[in-house]
């Protein structure tokens, strides 16, 4: 695997994981402006999660990298997109394009975060869609917590 260099998000907290994953799935952007990108087609996504904190667990983990694998790939991985619950609706801000994905994905990850004792926070969600073309979700600072 190729070892990647990511945007630092900053953040007070004393711990910081990194979480890569690899995510075969289909999508398509389903209006007509989006030109090829209407068609069904696939890519092999890169994603990168940030996760930080304070207090590890009584595992000694701030979360653990299996659970976080789970969440992500274990939903999305050999999927199309557009038959999710998350990208199913007929709204620009629902379809599933690389900036819905990343922004889905920390959804999905703060969600379980906030069940934690140990409250770790997603910090940064990096999307890698093509070997040229990648987003970065990172939470407004008021949306932590919720």
């Amino acid at each position: 695997m190729l070892h990647q260099i990511y945007p630092q998000v900053q953040h007070g907290y004393a711990y910081e994981l990194n979480k890569d994953m690899h995510i075969a799935a289909a999508h398509y952007i389903p209006d007509e402006k989006a030109g090829k990108c209407q068609n069904v087609h696939g890519h092999t996504y890169f994603v990168n999660v940030t996760i930080a904190g304070d207090e590890l667990d009584d595992q000694g983990f701030l979360v653990n990298f299996a659970k976080l694998k789970k969440l992500v790939h274990g939903k999305f991985d050999h999927t199309l997109l557009n038959d999710h619950a998350e990208f199913g609706h007929d709204t620009p801000d629902s379809y599933p394009s690389t900036e819905a994905v990343a922004r889905t994905i920390y959804d999905i990850i703060q969600k379980e975060l906030n069940r934690l004792d140990n409250r770790p926070e997603c910090v940064q969600v990096f999307v890698r869609e093509t070997p040229t073309s990648y987003v970065i979700y990172r939470p407004k600072r008021s949306n932590l917590h919720e």
